[in-house]
C-alpha cells in the first residue's frame, strides 16, 4: 500500500489510483501549482514581453494577463477529472484519440516535459546556482538535476510535500523582489510591438501556462473520488494563474529599469536587486526550477507509459522518470552555451502543439458529459481516428500558414506583419472545429 507515505518509492505506472491509496484535499492544488511557476522560466517570459515583442509594460500586462487566464481556465476544467477516473491527463486522452492514436500526444508530451522543459529549467537553475556559488556551471547543473531526478524518482507524494514546503519560501523571497523591482521600474515607457506584438506576447504566455494542462490530472488523481470538482478546478487554476502573471509582469517591468548588460539571464534579472536580496533570488531561482523539473519528468514518465511500452517493473514508473532525467540532463549540458536564445525558442513554439490537443480534449469532454470512460480507456481495441486527424489537421495547418518565428515565418504573417504570431489559437479552433464534425468512436 502506498496511501500517504512520502519516503517510499510509488510503485506500478498509469494504473487507476486504489481506494486506499486516494488522500488529499483540493486545496494542497494551490502549492502544486503556484511553486514550480515561481521561478525564472516564467520571470523571462515576461521579459521578452518587452525587450523581443517590443511592448510597453502596460501593454505585455494586458497581453500576458489575457495568455495566462486563458491557460489557468482550460487547467482548471481538466484538473477537476483527476479524481473521477483516478488515473493521468494522457491516459484519459484514450477517449479523443484513441488507445493507439493517443500515441501522437503521449510523445509529444514526453519529448517536451521530460526533454524540453526539464533541459530549459535545469539550466535556468544551474545558471543560477553558478551566480550564487561561483561553482563552474556544468557542476552546479549537475547538483540541479540530481536533486529533481531523487525527487521525480519517488514520486508523487514527495512531489507534493516538496512544492508544499518550496512554497512559502519561494512567495516570500519572490513578493520582495516583486517590491523592489516595480519600485525601480518605468511602466510609462512607450512600446513600439503594436497588435503583433501583443499576439506574439499572449500566445507566448498562453503556451506557457497552457503547457501545464496535459500534467492536469496527474497531480489529482489521488484526490478521494468524491471530491468537489470546483474545489479542484478553483485551486489548480488559481495557483497557476496567480504565480504565472506575477511574475511575468516582474519580468517585464525589469526591463523598464535598464542598466544591465549581462549574458546571463539570471545575473541580469538580480543585478537590479540589492546584494541579499539577488543572493536569496537566485538561490530561490534554483529552488524554483526544481519545483517545476519535478513535475515535468513525473509527468513526462506517466506519457512514456501510456505510450503502451510494457515494463515488467514494479519502479516502472520511477526507473523511467529517473531514464529522461539522464536525458534532460544531456541536452541542458548541450544548451549552456545560448541559454538565453534557446529560453526564447522553446517559449514560443510550446503552444503549437498544445493548443490543437486542448481543443480536441475539451470539445471531446463535452461531447462524453455525463458518460462512464473507465472501459474505454483500458480497451485496446477502441479507436477513434477523430482525434489524430483534427490534431494533425490543426498543427499542420496553423504552423505552416501562421508560424511567425525567427526560422520560419508563414505566409500569413509575411502578408499581414501586424497579426503577430496566433499559432496557438488558430490551431485550437481548427483542431475543435475538425473533431466536432468529424465521424467519431463512440
Amino acid at each position: 500500500m502506498y496511501g500517504e507515505q512520502v519516503v517510499k518509492v510509488e510503485p506500478g505506472g498509469i494504473e487507476p489510483v486504489a481506494a486506499a491509496d486516494r488522500h488529499g484535499r483540493p486545496r494542497h492544488l494551490f502549492w502544486t501549482w503556484t511553486s514550480p511557476n515561481l521561478e525564472f522560466a516564467t520571470v523571462f517570459l515576461g521579459v521578452l514581453a518587452v525587450s523581443a515583442f517590443g511592448l510597453s509594460f502596460w501593454q505585455a500586462a494586458a497581453a500576458l494577463t489575457l495568455g495566462n487566464l486563458l491557460g489557468a481556465i482550460a487547467h482548471g476544467v481538466l484538473s477537476a477529472r483527476g479524481p473521477d477516473h483516478g488515473v493521468p491527463q494522457m491516459v484519459l486522452g484514450r477517449a479523443a484519440f484513441g488507445y493507439r492514436g493517443n500515441v501522437l500526444p503521449a510523445t509529444l508530451m514526453s519529448v517536451m516535459a521530460g526533454a524540453g522543459w526539464f533541459a530549459v529549467n535545469s539550466v535556468s537553475g544551474a545558471f543560477a546556482l553558478n551566480t550564487l556559488t561561483g561553482l563552474p556551471v556544468l557542476l552546479c547543473l549537475i547538483m540541479v538535476v540530481g536533486v529533481q531526478i531523487l525527487i521525480a524518482f519517488f514520486g508523487h507524494n514527495l512531489i507534493q510535500v516538496f512544492e508544499r514546503y518550496a512554497f512559502p519560501v519561494l512567495a516570500v523571497v519572490f513578493a520582495i523582489t516583486a517590491v523592489v523591482v516595480f519600485s525601480k521600474a518605468n511602466p510609462g515607457t512607450a512600446g513600439s510591438g503594436g497588435l503583433g506584438g501583443f499576439l506574439l506576447a499572449a500566445s507566448a504566455a498562453f503556451g506557457y501556462t497552457a503547457g501545464w494542462n496535459p500534467y492536469a490530472a496527474d497531480y489529482t488523481r489521488y484526490l478521494p473520488a468524491n471530491t468537489s470538482r470546483r474545489a479542484v478546478g478553483w485551486s489548480a487554476g488559481s495557483g497557476l494563474f496567480l504565480a504565472t502573471t506575477v511574475l511575468m509582469l516582474v519580468g517585464a517591468a525589469s526591463v523598464t529599469i535598464g542598466g544591465s548588460t549581462s549574458d546571463n539571464p539570471a545575473t541580469a534579472f538580480t543585478g537590479h536587486l540589492p546584494g541579499w536580496l539577488a543572493a536569496l533570488t537566485l538561490l530561490c531561482i534554483a529552488l524554483g526550477a526544481v519545483a517545476a523539473n519535478v513535475l515535468n519528468v513525473y509527468s513526462a514518465a506517466l506519457a512514456f507509459l501510456t505510450l503502451g511500452i510494457r515494463l515488467p517493473l514494479a519502479w516502472r514508473r520511477a526507473v523511467v522518470a529517473a531514464g529522461f532525467g539522464v536525458v534532460g540532463f544531456v541536452l541542458a549540458w548541450l544548451g549552456l552555451a545560448d541559454a538565453g536564445h534557446a529560453y526564447e525558442s522553446f517559449l514560443l513554439v510550446i503552444a503549437y502543439w498544445v493548443g490543437p490537443w486542448l481543443g480536441i480534449t475539451l470539445v471531446d469532454m463535452h461531447l462524453r458529459r455525463g458518460r462512464k470512460l473507465d472501459l474505454l480507456l483500458t480497451d485496446k481495441s477502441y479507436r477513434n481516428w477523430a482525434g489524430p486527424t483534427a490534431m494533425l489537421t490543426g498543427m499542420i495547418v496553423s504552423i505552416g500558414l501562421f508560424a511567425n518565428q525567427s526560422r520560419y515565418t508563414g505566409p500569413v504573417p509575411q502578408a499581414i506583419p501586424w497579426i503577430g504570431d496566433i499559432t496557438f489559437l488558430v490551431g485550437f479552433l481548427i483542431a475543435a472545429v475538425v473533431y466536432a464534425v468529424w465521424p467519431k468512436s463512440r
